[in-house]
């Protein structure tokens, strides 16, 4: 079957039969609709394309099929097109995914079949904004400058990122000041990949408004530990009380700079061991003094073994009622190499400031993607809940967004070769992701 606008797989497991050729010629707007309300649905035919003045028929299947029957609660809807679209009212009663079908003059086979999420209200009032919190410069051991990277980020579809040299803060505020006071989208925030001494746990330090790397060379830094590892008790075989120290002053200093802590790759494997020793990873996740865990990171394909013990990890914790909210990040170390997009976070924020992107991270409201080279589709980790929801938005919303970021993108990298012309083309660019997520989620 040919590749329509909706999900033919979905579709034909459902019994619905789908045109090979209208398809694309009708849009369903909006696809994001409110849990237990009314909600108007737009189905415009494209230009060239018309409805038959006829009454169709919409039908509207949930994606979550019940006991005693083949697809229960479909809704069926006539309706005649006005204005070249037909429009209907439906309440959605569940947080799921629905096919919407159309039929005209044949009733087994639709028109076109389209798909909408309904989700309640704390989900509703949050968009989807897609970063990446951890990668390198040439400041430290990555391929180029900052502002290079960042213009990357936006044209890879980052909606916010960080540059997390090791041990430097400064880069990142390079990268911030290469676009300021420039009409972009990119949000680009302040970040470090922390290294405290006496320990070789490595920390992401995403937003706070100060180095915390460079509290290291303080007095403050060996007094503040030996003050924790004095207060720390029971301490397990394997588990060196001053590493741990270690990692909560650094994490706390993170909180104090505003930042947002994240856990990294415990499971690395570097020489012939994993970074993290399992006492400590034990330890961290039962104490739980991060912000976040980075349960998919930055590997090779030749290292994807390591992602997976992240991943069981992740869902070890959960399944002892831990919850540990988690972010997925490229780890790049040069945007032409690989890593860049194939990790990255879905953040479901208010907005893409940073205070909303901060909490929204804490409060969980956020999914790791792994989206390999040559792979399917992406895989999305973190709450089972928010991964249905984004597998959704990976599909059926990303695509449009990804296309806008890239011509965006594109303009940023030329700014940076020095194309004084690419200001007003920025200019003319701004704002259309958001202009998208308009029309794409129905009106609160």
């Amino acid at each position: 079957m040919a590749k329509l606008a909706g999900l033919p797989i979905a579709a034909m497991a459902m019994g619905v039969a789908v045109s090979a050729q209208a398809a694309p010629a009708f849009e369903l707007t909006p696809k994001v609709v409110p849990l237990a309300r009314e909600t108007s649905l737009t189905l415009q035919a494209q230009p060239g394309a018309r409805f038959e003045e006829i009454e169709h028929e919409v039908r509207i299947y949930p994606m979550e099929w019940r006991a005693g029957s083949d697809v229960a609660g479909v809704t069926t809807v006539k309706v005649r097109p006005e204005g070249g679209a037909l429009r209907i009212s439906h309440r959605f009663a569940d947080e799921q995914e629905y096919l919407v079908a159309v039929f005209g003059n044949d009733p087994k086979t639709a028109l076109a079949s389209f798909r909408v999420y309904a989700v309640a209200d704390d989900l509703f009032s949050r968009r989807p904004y897609r970063g990446d919190l951890h990668q390198h410069s040439h400041h430290s051991d990555g391929k180029e400058s900052p502002a290079y990277v960042a213009a990357y980020n936006r044209k890879l579809g980052m909606d916010f990122m960080a540059l997390t040299d090791h041990h430097k803060y400064a880069p990142s505020l390079e990268a911030i000041k290469a676009f300021e006071g420039l009409p972009v989208d990119l949000r680009i925030f302040p970040g470090e990949e922390v290294h405290p001494p006496d320990t070789g746990v490595h920390i992401v330090h995403f937003g706070g408004k100060f180095s915390v790397n460079d509290l290291f060379k303080t007095p403050a830094y060996q007094e503040g530990v030996e003050q924790i590892v004095a207060s720390l008790k029971e301490f397990p075989a394997g588990l060196n009380p001053k590493s741990y120290a270690a990692c909560l002053w650094a994490l706390e200093k993170i909180r104090e700079a505003g930042g947002v802590s994240i856990f990294c790759h415990p499971y690395w494997i570097t020489g012939n061991r994993y970074n993290v020793p399992e006492a400590l990873i034990t330890r961290l996740f039962a104490e739980k003094p991060f912000d976040a865990y980075e349960v998919i990171g930055g590997y090779w394909l030749h290292q994807t073994e390591s992602n997976a013990l992240q991943v069981a990890r992740y869902y070890e914790e959960v399944a002892k009622g831990n919850r540990v909210p988690v972010v997925g990040v490229s780890d790049g170390h040069g945007v032409h190499r690989g890593l860049n997009g194939w990790y990255y976070t879905v953040v479901l924020a208010p907005s893409p400031d940073y205070a909303d992107i901060r909490d929204a991270i804490r409060a969980d409201y956020a999914v790791a993607v792994e989206s390999l080279p040559n792979a399917p589709a992406a895989r999305p980790y973190g709450p089972f809940r928010l991964v249905k929801y984004v597998s959704f938005l990976l599909r059926e919303v990303f695509p449009a967004h990804d296309a806008l970021c890239a011509e965006e993108g594109d303009a940023m990298l030329a700014y940076v070769a020095g194309d004084q012309d690419a200001v007003t083309r920025l200019k003319a660019l701004q704002g259309r992701v958001a202009q998208l997520y308009a029309r794409l989620w129905a009106r609160e």
